[in-house]
């Protein structure tokens, strides 16, 4: 359904219902969050990251009692529900509505990618569920001014400027001359297909291969060729990891390779490791976060991570901190109330997260630095910001 159609959709379902009468169970026994999760689809791979640290995060704030409820009058346990969105906006309003209507949840933890949380918080504006949201990008979700739902993540803008930055950085031999543009037909890669756009124009790069990336193909061999013929020397791509995997494996089966490969959506999860074994060496990844950042209980979430699933992740502590914004704000705001919260977040700083300090502004969105890692015997290396590794470019595949 286009943003059009859920507004519309909404405004519809509003007047019918004469508003949603707002259902906080706070005053009771428990707080029960939802929160609509990708278990399956194409996304399953980063929705099996934040599930592991929703479920981190409930345990964490539970071993210390709960979260204290000046209207209950006492410190409560969370209860968390997970429904699964299958990955597609429609599946999240129906995830949402089963979970505030059956479940009875009493406030709301994000799912994430753009579309699928803007989908999300329309639903959660409908029946006055406040709903909090990493992983979208503020450019989707705050034209529509939403009053029960909050957002922290990275713009486009600056998270598109890390390649150049990391360019910048390089000797002037190992700096792309012919860099290649490949996003995705999707709202998300339009969007950050244009910052990538500006971005070059800024520090005077100009793309020798620029065209829109056709989602789900199994065949990219007609793009690869143009790849070759345009000469290209790095590619930024932004894509699905399931896409990414079918380009990477066509592009060694073609004998075609880039000494700078970054990608934004598809490259960071540890199931695209997975997929590609030592292939996967020298990719660049965006990211939300790393354990290697110096803020209060990260790098102990990061050694929890990898503890149980033998891999690291540069997700889990922006879902982390999404609840424990989320946690933060119930304990401020006394109540689960969606205007109460909405109070407790807007305008406001929460200075100890594992992402570090956020600072919400009067739209309800906080900005957090883009991270760019590079995949080495299956671990990612921080490079920016602040990164200690030195950038590796990838050699032709039969010299790796």
């Amino acid at each position: 359904m286009s943003l059009k159609g859920m507004l519309a959709a909404l405004a519809l379902s509003t007047v019918l219902t004469g508003g949603a009468t707002v259902i906080a169970n706070a005053a009771g026994d428990e707080i029960v969050i939802g929160a609509p999760v990708s278990l399956t689809g194409p996304f399953a791979g980063d929705g099996k990251e934040q599930e592991w640290a929703y479920k981190q995060a409930v345990a964490d704030i539970n071993k210390a009692g709960g979260i204290m409820v000046k209207e209950a009058g006492k410190k409560l346990p969370v209860r968390l529900v997970i429904a699964d969105d299958e990955s597609t906006e429609a599946k999240v309003a129906s995830a949402i509505e089963n979970l505030v209507k059956v479940q009875k949840v009493d406030i709301l933890l994000s799912t994430h990618s753009g579309p699928l949380n803007v989908a999300g918080a329309i639903v959660a504006e409908k029946y006055k569920k406040f709903y909090m949201i990493t992983a979208a990008f503020p450019f989707e979700w705050q034209p529509l001014k939403m009053k029960y739902s909050a957002l922290f993540f990275f713009h486009p803008g600056p998270g598109a400027e890390v390649p150049f930055e990391i360019w910048q950085k390089l000797p002037e031999s190992e700096r792309p001359k012919r860099p290649a543009l490949v996003t995705e037909d999707s709202p998300d890669g339009k969007g950050f297909g244009g910052a990538f756009e500006a971005a070059a124009k800024k520090y005077g790069y100009t793309f020798a291969f620029n065209d829109p990336w056709a989602t789900g193909s199994t065949d990219y061999s007609a793009m690869i060729t143009k790849l070759k013929a345009a000469d290209a020397d790095a590619m930024l791509v932004f894509g699905s990891p399931a896409d990414t995997v079918t380009l990477i494996r066509q592009m060694k089966e073609l004998g075609f390779s880039v000494p700078y490969f970054h990608g934004w959506k598809g490259t960071w999860t540890g199931e695209f490791h997975d997929a590609l074994g030592k292939d996967s060496d020298y990719v660049l990844t965006d990211g939300f976060w790393s354990a290697s950042y110096p803020y209060n209980g990260a790098k102990e979430l990061g050694e929890r991570y990898e503890a149980e699933y033998k891999k690291d992740s540069v997700t889990v502590g922006a879902f982390y901190a999404n609840a424990q914004v989320l946690f933060q704000a119930i304990e401020r705001a006394g109540s689960t109330d969606a205007a109460a919260v909405h109070d407790a977040i807007f305008n406001q700083e929460f200075k100890d997260t594992v992402v570090g300090p956020l600072k919400f502004d009067e739209t309800g969105f906080a900005l957090i630095p883009s991270v760019a890692t590079q995949w080495w015997e299956g671990k990612h290396q921080l490079l920016f910001p602040n990164g200690t590794w030195t950038y590796k470019p990838a050699p032709a595949w039969d010299k790796r």
